[in-house]
């Protein structure tokens, strides 16, 4: 989600402090600051147990997973296509909104429907380099959504065309929140694949480097940048407690990821705050944004739309359905929950025929979230800005 390029155009003089939060502070912890209590909530019920997909933690993932995971996936295409206020962008913005997500669904079809006589590739190479992508668009996905939050929050405080602070968010948010996290995970061998590319890729030298490399320069790379955010926000003279939250909570995350000795506790947090970040904002830029419906279509979801807390519903909704479909592609079988919740029918589509045009569907919708996140918050776009004003206005 890259909430980022002109938010400063919506800021004028800087706010009073009881609007420096998105929507409230319980809001925004309960959204967007969760790492301040998942973190510690995380460690504590995976105490004591050597295999914590075993702990209670699993339990919690599950509970989280279930509404938020899909739900999340397509929060940006709710607004693009479900709200009133993003119908003119459909128009104005085709190539984005319409053409694009079209081209990127024939194109999963093709690489995983086509037969060999036509693209001389099996069905698992395929799967694997689309898997490649998609770690390398997830990667970057995941740091934007940071560094749209932060610029979120410092236009909350009245700093959004700060030039030299929005430049250290950015290299905060791509290096703590992008490259340090993949060397994390490349460290505990948690990539997807990784013995098939980055392995091969780094050659045996650079193999051994990396199994021997110490996690203190990770470690002390997040913490020093960390300090450095948080030092230039306490200089500012109005620091914005929301902003030094967020970065504290990015910098955990990040720590788990290098001194956990179980991956699955940072994907459990890593996911769970990117998840609902992007469906609390979907929620308040629908709810917030024209609501003046000109379809028999929209007349029907205008209930939904006015009220936030009826489209976080309806997307958790559909995140409980779409979940035996797309985990399909998503997870490998020992990480799937859509088993707990409907049984052996999950189970079947997982091994059935139409498991190719499953994949297929999961990489299309995983790749048009990436872009539609992009094009649904790209308020470097005036239209964007008016479609999305309900994130952007001060709350209250």
């Amino acid at each position: 989600m890259a909430v980022v390029d002109a938010i400063g155009e919506q800021a004028g003089a800087a706010p009073r402090a009881t609007t420096r939060c998105i929507r409230s502070p319980a809001w925004d912890l309960v959204w967007i600051l969760n790492p301040l209590w998942l973190v510690p909530l995380v460690l504590l019920l995976a105490q004591g147990h050597e295999d914590v997909r075993g702990s209670p933690v699993d339990g919690l993932f599950f509970v989280l997973t279930v509404p938020l995971w899909f739900g999340h996936r397509v929060s940006s295409a709710w607004l693009a296509y479900a709200t009133p206020a993003y119908r003119p962008l459909l128009a104005s913005q085709k190539l984005r909104f319409v053409v694009a997500p079209l081209v990127i669904t024939a194109a999963c079809f093709a690489a995983m429907l086509l037969p060999e006589s036509v693209l001389p590739m099996p069905l698992e190479e395929r799967v694997v380099w689309l898997v490649v992508l998609d770690f390398v668009l997830v990667s970057h996905h995941f740091a934007a959504q940071h560094f749209g939050l932060l610029s979120l929050y410092r236009a909350r405080a009245g700093r959004a065309s700060a030039p030299n602070v929005r430049r250290l968010d950015r290299w905060f948010s791509l290096v703590v929140g992008g490259g340090l996290v993949v060397l994390a995970q490349a460290l505990t061998g948690s990539i997807a694949f990784q013995e098939r590319w980055i392995d091969p890729w780094l050659g045996a030298a650079g193999s051994d480097l990396l199994a021997r490399m110490p996690h203190d320069g990770g470690i002390a790379l997040v913490v020093a940048l960390a300090g450095l955010v948080l030092g230039v926000e306490l200089r500012s003279g109005a620091p914005s407690l929301p902003r030094m939250a967020y970065v504290l909570g990015l910098a955990a995350m990040v720590l788990v990821a290098f001194l956990a000795q179980a991956p699955f506790l940072f994907i459990v947090l890593w996911s769970v705050q990117h998840w609902s970040a992007a469906m609390g904002l979907a929620s308040l830029a629908a709810s917030g944004g024209d609501q003046t419906a000109t379809g028999r279509w929209q007349r029907l979801l205008a209930p939904i739309n006015r009220r936030s807390w009826a489209v976080l519903l309806v997307l958790a909704l559909i995140s409980v359905l779409l979940l035996p479909v797309l985990e399909v592609e998503a997870v490998p079988d020992d990480y799937v929950y859509a088993d707990r919740i409907f049984g052996e029918a999950a189970w079947w589509l997982r091994s059935s025929p139409f498991v190719p045009a499953l994949l297929a569907l999961g990489f299309a919708s995983g790749f048009i979230h990436y872009l539609l996140d992009r094009a649904a918050f790209r308020f470097s776009s005036p239209e964007v800005r008016q479609a999305a004003r309900g994130l952007l206005k001060s709350p209250g």
